[in-house]
């Protein structure tokens, strides 16, 4: 129990504190508790992506990629960081508040003056040393939680700054694996490119040789190069594609172009995604954008909690035990001992307008996070409503477009028979090749299309992280 005029200072002090105006406890702050996502079409039967969502695709190669990229990315590396220097935070506000013993120990070497307050003449000497050893004590106490206040805040910047390195790495894993299936998309283009090269050379060599016969116009031949060198042109467009996607991966992965490792062309997987009927509820907690907003909120809540609290005094005890003398042979002798006990209040009387104007500030900043988290959510709903709507366009137009190609692959069977019959030459049924490969590369890009639009959906579905419960039901 503290002394009675110890109380009556304190009591004296909490009487000052009122009379500068400690302002009232704000509110907490209203955070949205559901993404807005009423009317997106959603399933009972999808599932949320996991962690290692990319395995999903059965790819050996995309792992590979996807787990050295992981391994060694510059972007991981400074939210890597940012983490780090967020939990120093928390150690540096721990340990600003309660507990702290110090050792001590010094010898000075002085003379003293001949015209100061006691003459060494009645002293008997000019020089003396002094010797102190000691050990000092200081506690301070958190009555009113502002050094609570200030590490929880410092935890919740880190638990920030950890969903934050959730988010870098989301955003690395899928781009690296879009990067990858835009560049089998180009492998498979390619192939169908070079097959429409080949059929353009034979129509073209047709051309020529009917032109010389005199059976069609010049304008035929022209015509047939024309249409030749587009298809060139389309094989060389992708090739540059694909030697750009290239590129971008070896940069993904922190590498050289050199040093990326040699990919064989694979298909393209199936996609098969929708958004889970529980999105709008559970999607706050699996977004890591989301969640490290929330985190900002939390600390700068606890920040203007610290601010409110140093309207308050602060009460601290202080204690010195040690050794002194200006006998350096007598220093550590029981006569040598000195000790001290110092309780101490403190409070800012005349600091009320900066009190008061850092309390406005972390107010503002709060109402900021708030703002910046409410933000995030309607991004976040649109993101996944955005990718949700895609893939069921992007499904629709590809069951037409399969439609397409099983009419083009009837077409050219017809020719196909009508030539081996000799009712018709073999432009016929070049044509009808060029027409079915036309549509087959118009299936693939609808194909990738689909993909693009699956891993953009995962990564607006949060790709796995799940933010920590205790956050989850504050």
């Amino acid at each position: 129990m503290p002394s009675k005029p110890l109380a009556a200072a304190l009591a004296a002090a909490l009487l000052l504190a009122a009379c500068i105006g400690v302002p009232p406890k704000p509110a907490a702050p209203v955070l949205r508790e559901a993404a807005p996502l009423a009317g997106v079409p959603a399933s009972a039967q999808a599932h949320w992506p996991d962690a290692a969502w990319w395995r999903r695709y059965r790819d050996p190669q995309l792992d590979a990629l996807v787990e050295r990229a992981v391994a060694g990315a510059p972007a991981l590396a400074t939210a890597q960081t940012r983490f780090e220097a967020a939990r120093a935070a928390v150690r540096v506000a721990a340990a600003a508040g309660g507990a702290r013993l110090d050792a001590s120990a010094q010898a000075s070497r002085e003379r003293l003056s001949d015209n100061g307050l006691i003459p060494p003449r009645f002293l008997g000497f000019n020089w003396y040393t002094q010797g102190d050893l000691g050990l000092q004590f200081r506690y301070d106490f958190d009555w009113w939680g502002k050094q609570r206040a200030a590490i929880e805040s410092a935890l919740d910047q880190a638990h920030a700054a950890e969903a934050e390195r959730s988010a870098a790495a989301l955003l690395l894993q899928a781009a690296v694996a879009d990067t990858y299936f835009g560049w089998q998309a180009d492998q498979a283009r390619l192939a169908l490119a070079r097959q429409a090269v080949a059929a353009q050379a034979r129509l073209q060599r047709l051309a020529a040789l009917r032109v010389q016969r005199g059976l069609d116009p010049a304008d035929a031949q022209r015509q047939a190069d024309a249409a030749l060198a587009a298809a060139r042109e389309q094989q060389a467009a992708l090739q540059g594609s694909a030697e750009l996607r290239r590129v971008a991966l070896a940069a993904l992965l922190g590498v050289a172009p050199a040093e990326l490792p040699a990919l064989d062309p694979r298909p393209l997987p199936a996609v098969d995604a929708a958004l889970p009927a529980d999105a709008g509820l559970d999607l706050l907690a699996r977004r890591p954008d989301v969640a490290a907003s929330r985190w900002r909120v939390e600390a700068a809540a606890k920040q203007t909690e610290a601010a409110r609290a140093a309207f308050y005094p602060d009460i601290s005890l202080q204690a010195l035990a040690g050794f002194s003398s200006v006998d350096m042979d007598k220093l550590l002798t029981g006569g040598s001992r000195v000790f001290a006990l110092t309780p101490a209040i403190h409070l800012p009387l005349f600091d009320a307008d900066r009190l008061r104007a850092q309390f406005g500030a972390s107010r503002a900043e709060l109402d900021a996070a708030v703002a910046a988290y409410d933000a995030s959510v309607v991004e976040a709903a649109r993101d996944v409503a955005t990718q949700a709507v895609a893939l069921r366009q992007i499904d629709a137009r590809r069951r037409e477009r399969a439609a397409q190609v099983e009419a083009g692959t009837r077409l050219r069977g017809s020719a196909a028979a009508r030539e081996r019959q000799g009712l018709t030459d073999a432009r016929a049924g070049l044509a009808a090749e060029t027409a079915l490969l036309q549509q087959r590369d118009a299936a693939v890009q609808l194909d990738a299309q689909a993909l693009a639009a699956d891993i953009a959906l995962i990564k607006a579905l949060g790709g796995g992280y799940r933010a920590d419960a205790d956050l989850a039901h504050r």
